[in-house]
């Protein structure tokens, strides 16, 4: 893949799932007052979703090939893998456009870069090296600003159209690092083909999206999932919202997913909940659930990239949503409880509002 440009697939190894975002809610009602249930509608629904990022993430190197020799600047002054670069000479930059172009107008003089490095701030002094093939000066950085796929949007307010999908961050294909977000968007999504899970080689949904039209917009990537505000009713209609389940409301047993495996048809389809792990503070891995029924088992082998964020359903509650494959074992997989992603979602509203 040519790193400057986005993936449009299911990111490898995370299946993608999601949570809903409140303005306000309260788990704990004073004595003697009536317990507000949230009710949400589950969705299952797959969506292309586009993600920019804020500042612009270091995936690798190259070296530049120059009148000199052969340098890269970008290692050379310190520079990692992972890293966010936010400002080069105070000048903020978002994208590759705006790094290219800075680095033009400084030239081979000395130039300050700022970056994050595990959410702390850092600063490197670096100069660009000028290519002699075409006379442009390079950090000899492979950088990236953007990605886009296909996820499975987990559920949505009724009364305001806020949504949750992915039970997990979206992060760098190339670092793992979670990508940081200035803006995205979901779009229309149809699947048009599936690669069956095997033994050692999870499947993956293949799909279509609408680049021209976005259905709502995201604001959030936080490692419970992504989250935003739909702007269209079209993937809502029609749909019965359902309430919450608390932890203590979980259990091991029968329950069924809604995933769409096929163009963009929901459907229900049975799986068991064979354990619920002790709550353990920023794991997304909190039960496991194994599919058993013969439809889906048939097509797609059982968990698949992009069925991340289909909504887990038991005794008509939403109590959670898939997130992980077992490798070895695509029939089983990891799903977050949706207590935490109400949890995860009231943080990331805040911080929004």
């Amino acid at each position: 893949m040519p790193k400057e440009e986005p993936k449009i697939k299911p990111w490898v190894g995370m299946l993608l799932a999601a949570a809903v975002l409140m303005s306000c809610m309260a788990w704990f009602q004073p004595a003697g007052a009536a317990e507000e249930r949230r009710e949400v509608i589950p969705m299952g629904r797959t969506v292309g979703i586009k993600l920019f990022s804020d500042g612009v993430m270091v995936v690798g190197f190259g070296e530049v090939t120059t009148t000199q020799g052969r340098q890269t600047p970008a290692r050379d002054c310190g520079l990692k893998e992972g890293d966010i670069i936010t400002h080069i000479n105070r000048e903020e930059v978002d994208s590759i456009e705006e790094v290219q172009s800075v680095l033009q107008e400084v030239g081979g003089q000395t130039m300050s870069i700022r970056a994050v490095r595990d959410d702390q701030e850092v600063q490197f002094t670096a100069q660009a090296a000028q290519c002699s093939a075409d006379g442009q000066y390079k950090l000899g950085a492979w950088i990236r600003d953007s990605m886009a796929g296909i996820g499975t949007m987990t559920f949505c307010d009724p009364e305001t159209g806020l949504f949750g999908a992915l039970g997990h961050g979206i992060n760098d294909v190339d670092t793992a690092r979670l990508m940081p977000m200035q803006s995205g968007s979901i779009l229309y999504s149809e699947v048009t083909d599936v690669q069956k899970g095997v033994k050692g080689m999870p499947g993956e949904l293949h799909g279509t999206f609408q680049t021209d039209t976005d259905l709502g917009a995201l604001w959030a990537n936080t490692g419970s999932g992504v989250f935003g505000q739909l702007s269209s009713q079209s993937l809502t209609g029609g749909l019965e919202p359902v309430p919450v389940a608390k932890r203590s409301e979980v259990k091991t047993g029968p329950a069924v997913i809604r995933s769409n495996v096929n163009g963009d048809q929901v459907e229900e389809y049975t799986v068991e909940i064979t354990r619920i792990f002790p709550e353990k503070e920023g794991d997304t891995r909190n039960l496991m659930l194994k599919v058993t029924d013969p439809r889906l088992l048939e097509t797609t082998g059982g968990i698949v990239q992009g069925m991340s964020g289909s909504p887990i359903l038991q005794d008509g509650k939403l109590v959670g949503a898939v997130t992980h494959v077992l490798v070895n074992d695509p029939v089983q997989g990891y799903g977050i409880l949706a207590e935490n992603m109400l949890i995860q979602a009231e943080e990331a509203a805040k911080l929004e509002n």
